[in-house]
This record gives C-alpha cells, structure tokens and sequence, in this order.
C-alpha cells in the first residue's frame, strides 16, 4: 500500500499528521508512506506549486492523502504559481476526475447544524462532482474593450463523453445507496447544461433499478436547507458541485467534518478535507482533523477495498463526537492533537 502524503499549506500539516497517525494505528504490514511538498510551501522550496519531483511520487503511489493549500502571500503570484495549481495539476495529471463529498449528520450532532435539529438530522447524502471540465479547466483570459474596460472571460463547456463518464459514476454510487439520483444543471439557461441533461437522461437507461431526478441549481441550493433529507446522490459539474458541497457541509455543521475523495478510473485516487488552509490558526493547535481522519477512511475504501478498517475509522470518529469531543468550530475546546488521540483511544 503506497500512499503519497502531500500535506501542503497552513493546518494541512497538522491535520494530516492526526490522519497518518490513525492510519498507522490500523498496524498494516504492506503500508509504506511517501511524502512530498506541494502548494505554497513547494513554491518556497523548489519554485512551484507542483515540482516535478512530488509529481513523480504522485504516479508512483497508489493513493494520495492531501492535506491542503493556499497562502496569502502568495497570492499576487502569477496564476501558474499560486498554491492552489498543485491540486489541480493532480487533478489534471493523474485523470482524476470524479469528486465524492459524502455528507452525513452524525447522531448527537444536530444542534452544530444552522438548519433546524429534525431537518439536519435526515442529512445523509453523497455529492458527485466532475473535476476535469467546465469553467475552471476552460479556455479564460482578460482583454481590453474597445472603450477601454478591461473585461474577464471564462469558456465553460462539456463533451459528452465527459458527462457519460461521470454519470455512471453517480449511477454506480446511487446503486449502493437508496438508488436515487439528482442530476443538477441549469438546462434552462446555458446550452452546456442541455448537453449534460441529455447525457445523463441517456446514461439512465443502463440503470433502470435508480431513480432520476433532475434539478436547476438555483433550486438546488434552496432544497439543500429546506430539505436536505430529500436527496440520497446528486451529480453535477465542477463549478456548481463546488459551491454545493460547500453548502451541503455547512448543513452538516462545519467543514471540519467533511472528507472527499477524487478519483480516476482505476484504483488511484487524492483524497483531502474539503476545508481550506486557514493559515490564521496554523501552529496553533486550533484545527479540527477530522475531515481529514474521515479521509483516510475513504482511501482505505476506494483505492484498496479495505471496508473493515474504513469502517473502523469511521465508527471511532463517530463516537469521539458522540462523547463530545469537538473542535472550535463545533463549539468546543479540543486541539488538533487532543482530538487525534480521543479518535485514537476510540479505535
């Protein structure tokens, strides 16, 4: 079991650092850790983002834990040597094009949800994002108007093989499920989504045993806090799956409990928070890892059919937050260190 830690900016080395240390816990014979720099730091060190050295361990792992990336000051960078551009050159490099969110409300934890107690309690669903396409790999750039105004442009766009492709992913996941899927798209308004609504509605008739709804993403977003219990799997495009699952973690409560996988089509895959660096409480011991923790279990899962431990992973951290143990952004006091070790006791 080759897994390359790519722990990147801010909290993502303490977070990560919880992860491994609950993966090491597991006491697997094959493991073998690779680490590499990516983000801010590996801009520092080796002058980009993604060097080619930690992009060569990358393909020679079989999966990736990745903690996060983003830092202030790099922002005034140039595009290609901001932080940010070692995800999505994993991403892109690696083929990894289908994101898994899962967001489940764990028992006891209601009242850290802003939605009513009974609607955040019916939570339990999964996000399908594809990664590979629309307007953040899209054609883009700034030109000047004739009148002078400088003007941004951005080209979103899909094939339908691109849609195909992540819509038997959903398919698949919605089998394993409640055997209900949402296709999200904006079919009313831009032409991209038409083609996506047509594929998805092709695509279905391989799965006659699920049942598919679709859905504009403006509704979409109103349903996820009136009723989020409604859906089992939604399936959508890069742009409107990032802002959704962002929503559908604060329904859960933070972002601090939500994990999320990307994956290729064989076993590899990049698995990581969905939170960000938050480089204001880096070094402080303030970071919740259990986005990251519930990570781990997912790689276990998807890139080497370890269910038992994945489930092992799981029901600890469900019982450390039953038992009430919780980070600041839960309202509680536990550190990162602290909250590693009550998951730690509970496995």
């Amino acid at each position: 079991m080759k897994i390359a830690v790519f722990a990147g900016d801010g909290i993502g080395p303490e977070v990560t650092r919880e992860a491994v240390r609950v993966i090491e816990a597991l006491g697997l014979d094959d493991l073998e850790l690779l680490h590499g720099d990516v983000g801010g730091a590996a801009w520092r060190k080796h002058g980009h983002p993604l060097p080619p050295e930690t992009l060569e361990t990358a393909r020679r792992a079989e999966a990736i834990l990745f903690g996060a990336v983003g830092d202030f000051e790099c922002d005034k960078l140039e595009r290609h040597l901001r932080p940010e551009q070692a995800i999505l050159g994993l991403r892109k490099e690696l083929g990894l094009f289908a994101n898994l969110r899962p967001a489940r409300m764990f028992p006891g934890m209601e009242d850290a949800s802003a939605l009513r107690p009974e609607v955040a309690g019916a939570i339990d669903l999964l996000i399908v994002r594809e990664l590979n396409g629309d307007v953040y790999f899209g054609e883009k750039g700034i030109r000047t108007l004739d009148d002078g105004r400088r003007q941004g442009w951005d080209m979103m766009s899909y094939a339908e093989d691109e849609v195909r492709r992540i819509a038997h992913v959903a398919f698949k996941a919605a089998q394993g499920r409640r055997k209900k899927l949402c296709s999200v798209d904006k079919a009313n308004v831009l032409e991209t989504s038409q083609v996506w609504r047509d594929t998805v509605i092709e695509v279905a008739k391989d799965y006659p045993d699920v049942e598919l709804s679709h859905m504009y993403v403006d509704n979409a977003a109103m349903q996820l806090v009136r009723n989020p219990g409604q859906f089992d799997v939604i399936v959508t495009g890069n742009l409107f799956g990032d802002i959704l699952s962002d929503q559908a973690s604060m329904c859960v409560g933070s972002i601090g409990l939500l994990a999320s996988a990307a994956l290729a089509e064989g076993t590899m895959g990049l698995y990581e928070p969905i939170h960000g660096s938050a480089p204001d409480i880096a070094g402080q011991d303030k970071a919740n890892p259990m986005a990251t923790i519930l990570s781990a279990a997912m790689l276990l899962r998807h890139s080497f059919g370890r269910e038992t431990e994945a489930q092992r992973i799981e029901a600890a951290v469900a019982r450390a937050l039953a038992d009430g143990i919780r980070g600041a952004d839960l309202g509680g006091s536990h550190g990162t260190v602290a909250i590693g070790d009550a998951v730690l006791e509970r496995l």
